[in-house]
């Protein structure tokens, strides 16, 4: 079985494309190189090929991480190293990335340093991202966003059901990672300038990353984001009533549906949170299973 697959989702890579194949194919001659082309309508296929790629293209544009879904399931590696074919990312920095996968990590991220984002603006975004991802899942998290990253095949494979087929499935593995407790690790690298036009628009796609950390958050981690919103309901019916009694004496309605919006809250957080472990529960143990079958 082949012990390395790289995977370069491209849309639109033509003119660079080769030259990113070429050169991680004379780093690793050995890898399996999986160019999965999102149904580009110039040469990005044929280069790529050429370049000594293997290709699978999609029948119609289906997004980064469809992309990314098609190249983990028909990669054949162990390993599986995810990077842009766009030459942002350096092939000099997959070693460092399989060497914490031989240390016995299970993703490996290739965190980028601050200066290397497009503009202020993205660089900022993304600092919010980082802090607000870090809050929801309780560890540090330098770069949420980064598409980066080398990967245990079977493992990835467990959460492929679970990725958006847009930008942001390197958010969605790396919480997905986090909460199913496998362990994670951050590596510096340096990321060059991009040769083609971005895709990303910092809004639009800005907006999308918080819906679906939001979405991933209360999937993996609900009760970080429900006891939160339950203290504060909590807290603002317990002000409602004490100025309402300091002022009248009496009980503050408004106090009561505060409290009882608190309860509901709360206990929708603990209900999630058990169909969460449950959840887990048993993929792993189906996966387990699978595992010794094989």
């Amino acid at each position: 079985m082949c012990e390395l697959s790289v995977v370069l989702p491209a849309y639109h890579e033509a003119g660079i494309v080769g030259e990113v194949v070429g050169r991680i194919r004379k780093r690793f001659p050995d890898a399996e190189i999986l160019v999965v082309d999102d149904n580009s309508n110039d040469t990005t296929a044929d280069e790529a090929e050429n370049a000594g790629a293997r290709v699978v293209r999609h029948l119609y544009n289906m997004g980064n991480g469809a992309a990314i879904k098609t190249g983990a399931r028909h990669a054949k590696g162990k390993t599986l190293v995810f990077m842009d074919a766009d030459g942002q990312h350096d092939d000099r920095d997959i070693a460092q990335l399989l060497e914490k996968i031989d240390e016995g990590y299970e993703l490996v991220v290739g965190s980028r340093a601050g200066d290397t984002h497009a503009n202020i603006g993205r660089s900022l975004g993304n600092h919010l991202l980082n802090r607000f991802a870090s809050l929801m899942i309780g560890r540090t998290i330098p770069d949420l966003t980064s598409g980066f990253r080398a990967v245990r095949r079977d493992t990835f494979r467990q959460f492929i059901h679970l990725l958006p087929n847009g930008f942001s499935y390197p958010t969605t593995s790396t919480m997905a990672y986090y909460r199913s407790g496998y362990p994670v690790t951050f590596v510096p690298i340096k990321a060059l300038p991009r040769k083609g036009k971005s895709k990303i628009s910092f809004v639009r796609d800005g907006i999308r990353f918080m819906v679906v950390i939001m979405k991933v958050t209360t999937l993996f981690s609900p009760m970080r984001l429900f006891f939160p919103a339950s203290l504060m309901f909590y807290l603002l019916g317990l002000g409602r009533y004490l100025y309402f009694y300091w002022h009248t004496g009496g009980f503050s309605s408004m106090a009561g549906v505060m409290f009882i919006t608190a309860m509901l809250v709360f206990l929708i957080g603990l209900v999630s949170e058990q169909i969460t472990a449950l959840h887990y529960g048993i993929s792993h143990s189906r996966m387990n299973e699978h595992q010794d079958h094989d």
